[in-house]
């Protein structure tokens, strides 16, 4: 309301016009709405970009093995070593994955690039490589070569040369016989990457308690020992003559086994092959084993029951077979428990002779009575390669065994 003296006030609109003066405006928003020059694409701010859902389990799997990820020349090699830390593939499905191998290819695929520098090769899965198969083929046969002749020399002169001699030429053969062994064990498929530890030693005591431990065991259960005691050289002869086979069928694992690794896509799957694979190699090794201790104990007039020396090769094959794929540890305390057997019978003996300590000598004479000699350190090494076999068949059934350099 206005004064109707106030001349500078403005008329009152009448109520229809109001409308048309609404619309009016809203009219001339719009017309300079238009001309707002839009603004340009690029300088649109980008859109949030999305919440993203709990931490990447994958990333973090990544950061927690960075260093075998980056060393790593394929997936495989990913695979083996987060199953030697304890991964499964019940664990794998706790990062979306079905299985080890498909986590081990994401985590692969997902790892940097490398630093620049020479490109390492990753190593080549055995193959037939005829040349170096002749290789090792005949330094596996040097060892069995060296104590036969030796053995032929020894048996040709009996009678000609003086006792000295005949001591001087089994001295030689063994030296050689050692140098051929190392030579043998230190190319082909039983060599051992990690080295053997201490399981040098307590194969020499093996050895020499399979030559001599017969004849040790007779005179002190008889009374004695009185004198020198009768050395048996055939299982000798036999177990160097059985390394050029061991050679081969530990081959003929290793490169089922890489076969099956490369082609599995699961761990349980891979270890349900490769445990029939064990066995299947041990029962080889053992076939031609017993033919090879056989004629050698009929060449020196034995019985040709050789069961000591068979068990005493199967216990040496497995722990070489679990030292060549980085696992020397366990072979080392089987042939330890096997000597420490062996040692135990006579002297078990010696000490019932004491008073009141007749008790210890009993089961010692009562494995005599019933199988011999020979039944001591076939109860030893047998007990011993039993055992190394249930664990070989878990331990080479993973994937890390089977990818060491």
């Amino acid at each position: 309301m206005h004064r109707p003296e106030d001349a500078t006030a403005p008329a009152v609109t009448a109520a229809p016009d109001r409308p048309a003066d609404t619309l009016s405006r809203a009219a001339d928003t719009l017309s300079r709405a238009a001309e707002i020059p839009s603004r340009p694409a690029e300088r649109r701010r980008p859109a949030a970009p999305a919440r993203r859902g709990p931490a990447d389990p994958v990333k973090s799997l990544m950061h927690d093995h960075r260093d075998l990820c980056e060393r790593a020349v394929s997936p495989l090699e990913i695979a083996a070593g987060l199953e030697a830390h304890g991964l499964t593939d019940r664990t794998a499905a706790r990062y979306r994955h079905r299985d080890v191998f498909a986590l081990a290819e994401e985590l692969y695929a997902r790892t940097p690039a490398r630093p620049a520098g020479p490109a390492v090769a990753a190593p080549p899965p055995p193959g037939p490589d005829t040349e170096a198969r002749a290789g090792w083929t005949l330094l596996a046969l040097l060892p069995g070569a060296v104590c036969l002749a030796t053995a032929g020399l020894l048996r040709t002169t009996e009678g000609v040369l003086g006792g000295g001699v005949r001591a001087a030429v089994t001295v030689t053969g063994a030296l050689l016989a050692c140098l051929a062994l190392r030579l043998c064990l230190g190319r082909g498929p039983l060599r051992a990457p990690e080295g053997a530890g201490r399981a040098g030693l307590y194969a020499c005591w093996l050895l020499s308690f399979a030559v001599y431990g017969e004849g040790l065991l007779a005179q002190v259960v008889s009374g004695g020992p009185d004198g020198p005691w009768e050395a048996g050289p055939a299982p000798l002869l036999g177990l160097t003559a059985a390394l050029a086979p061991a050679a081969w069928c530990a081959h003929l694992f290793t490169v089922r086994a890489h076969r099956k690794l490369t082609g599995s896509r699961a761990l349980e799957e891979f270890g349900a092959g490769v445990r029939p694979l064990l066995l299947a190699s041990v029962a080889l090794f053992v076939c031609a084993l017993l033919p090879l201790l056989f004629l050698a104990d009929l060449g020196f007039g034995g019985d040709g029951l050789p069961v000591a020396a068979a068990a005493l090769g199967v216990l040496f094959f497995l722990a070489r077979l679990l030292a060549a794929h980085g696992l020397p540890e366990p072979g080392t305390v089987a042939l330890a428990a096997a000597c420490a057997l062996e040692a135990a019978a006579p002297a078990l003996v010696l000490a019932g002779r004491l008073p009141g300590l007749e008790p210890l000598a009993r089961p010692v004479h009562a494995l005599v009575a019933a199988g011999g000699t020979g039944a001591v350190p076939a109860l030893a090494c047998g007990v011993a390669a039993l055992g190394l076999l249930v664990h070989a068949s878990a331990a080479l059934s993973r994937a890390s065994a089977h990818t060491r350099a």
